[in-house]
């Protein structure tokens, strides 16, 4: 029955197969460099080696650093590169560009040794292209750490074709998106928090016409990125039989997009209403990678915004704080009012497993790799990437770090979460306390906030689903299809309300006509496979 158990994750597609082809010229799939001990990685003698990390780049840096050269990089040389006799590179990667710039590097033939992407669609085209490096024996070799923190089942997750061609980092927190409101655009006003889309739309009105926050008012902040059209779209689509939701789904981009599921249409006709009547973000279709929202959110314009549950609270940037510093007596209030037929607040979640760390098969280094990503696997270590040292950047409070919130400290974490590869958050063995973590992380004005906000993002969420094997069809048409995707929001809520309709079906038969059809029928038959 496992094996017929159906896991499903978020995804995006290889961009440039083409280009990939060049790196499989220089390696057989039998070939395995790295499996081998590694000169200078076991740390056996002085000769030093040089180990190449992808890191993200979300252009966030405090002044005087850099994502490779920072107080973290420093303190992860010296406390395991130098004893190891390891010098790390680090390899920035624009977070924005992820997926088109590792396949750069991948066909370059000099990719990092540790590259990783949160798209299992993509990793399995690197497999099936001979690209990576099995990494079963190295795990076994020199992997104890990792597989005691991550637990078999999400090392399950990177397996392809029943080998371990990738490492999953541990996703400790489930939850993908919450809402955030003026909440002294209400009181100004004297409206209640709305808690149903229909209370969605009369506060937008209502924002619109009176105007509270000046000119340049933006009722519904919004961006083109999932985090701004799928907690508004996700509530529309109707509830169907498990048949349904596995052959109608297709996973794109982030996630799985309802594209062909019962009620999209209508989820995409909301948003056509918002845009034609002047209640979202007019410029949406030029802002990717949400920075236009946070400012607009930051200068005090935005009344109603969704974003990555808890965000607004965090440092990169921390938004309600510099909103409230911008705009006095602002005030950012979490809530959770996008309700689907029955009244639930239905919206996508995310699966255990988080990022995928890959070691290619160029690399010469896999032993090194694995030692660092076993190194990192540490309790201790986790602790000291994600809050720094005890009594100078964080106390403890019932067992539980307490960020402090000081210049210092924010300069030292700015970017935890992408040197803390292994761990899509910090796990302390119970998800109680991993959320009390969570809010405690924040400043301390905000803590309650970001306790309801995680919250928010957990409610009615919709657990993702997997076929024990990949999609092809989405393996080959992913990328193509999320573009597709995009633009059929863009051109649909951009459209005058009376020709959306039209729009809205010719941009699916081109979609279907890309790719879509063929996904929707080998997800049929992979379904019927899984009933046998």
């Amino acid at each position: 029955m496992k094996k017929k158990a159906l896991k499903r994750n978020a995804a995006s597609v290889l961009a440039a197969a083409t280009a990939f082809g060049l790196l499989i010229g220089c390696t057989s799939k039998e070939e395995q460099p790295g499996a081998a001990p590694v000169t200078g990685g076991s740390g056996s003698d002085d000769q030093q080696v040089t180990l190449k990390v992808e890191v993200f780049d979300r252009g966030n840096s405090p002044a005087g650093m850099t994502v490779t050269n920072n107080q973290v990089t420093k303190w992860v040389q010296d406390t395991f590169g130098t004893p190891n006799h390891i010098k790390l590179e680090f390899v920035p990667v624009p977070r924005a560009q992820e997926v088109d710039k590792l396949n750069v590097l991948m066909a370059s033939g000099d990719s990092p040794d540790i590259v990783f992407t949160y798209d299992p669609n993509l990793v399995y085209k690197y497999v099936q292209q001979g690209g990576l490096m099995d990494l079963g024996q190295l795990l076994e070799a020199n992997g104890a750490n990792l597989k005691s923190y991550l637990g078999s089942d999400t090392l399950e997750y990177g397996k392809f074709d029943g080998k371990q061609y990738a490492i999953p980092a541990k996703r400790v927190y489930l939850g993908k998106y919450s809402s955030m409101i003026r909440q002294d655009w209400l009181d100004k006003l004297g409206l209640p928090v709305p808690k149903t889309t229909d209370e969605v739309y009369a506060t937008l009105k209502a924002f619109k016409e009176k105007n509270p926050g000046g000119s340049g008012t933006i009722p519904l902040g919004f961006s083109l990125a999932p985090a701004s059209y799928e907690p508004i779209i996700w509530p529309f689509i109707k509830k169907t039989s498990d048949e349904e939701r596995y052959t109608l789904m297709q996973l794109l981009g982030s996630g799985d997009k309802p594209t062909l599921m019962p009620g999209h249409k209508e989820g995409v006709k909301f948003l056509n209403k918002l845009y034609n009547e002047g209640l979202l973000s007019p410029d949406f279709a030029l802002d990717k990678d949400k920075k236009k929202l946070q400012q607009d959110v930051m200068t005090g314009k935005v009344g109603m915004y969704a974003e990555d549950a808890g965000q607004s609270y965090g440092t990169a940037p921390e938004v309600a704080g510099i909103l409230q510093k911008n705009v006095q007596g602002a005030k950012i209030t979490p809530i959770d009012p996008y309700t689907n037929e029955e009244g639930k607040h239905t919206k996508p979640g995310y699966q255990p497993a988080g990022m995928y760390i890959m070691i290619p098969k160029t690399s010469k280094k896999g032993e090194a790799a694995m030692k660092y990503l076993n190194w990192m696997a540490q309790k201790d270590v986790l602790n000291r990437l994600t809050n720094g040292e005890e009594g100078k950047n964080y106390t403890l409070q019932d067992g539980i770090p307490i960020v402090k919130d000081d210049e210092a400290t924010k300069n030292l974490l700015y970017n935890a979460g992408d040197m803390r590869l292994v761990s899509n958050g910090l796990d302390l063995g119970d998800n109680a306390k991993n959320l009390k973590a969570m809010s405690l992380a924040v400043p301390e004005a905000f803590r309650a906030d970001a306790a309801v906000s995680y919250q928010n993002g957990l409610a009615d969420g919709i657990p993702p689903l997997r076929f024990d094997r990949p999609i092809q069809a989405e393996v080959k048409y992913g990328k193509v299809l999320l573009d597709k995707y995009e633009e059929m929001l863009v051109k649909c809520m951009m459209a005058k309300p009376d020709e959306f309709d039209k729009v809205y079906d010719a941009m699916l038969k081109d979609y279907m006509t890309s790719g879509g059809e063929e996904i929707k029928k080998e997800r049929t038959e992979a379904y019927k496979n899984m009933k046998k």
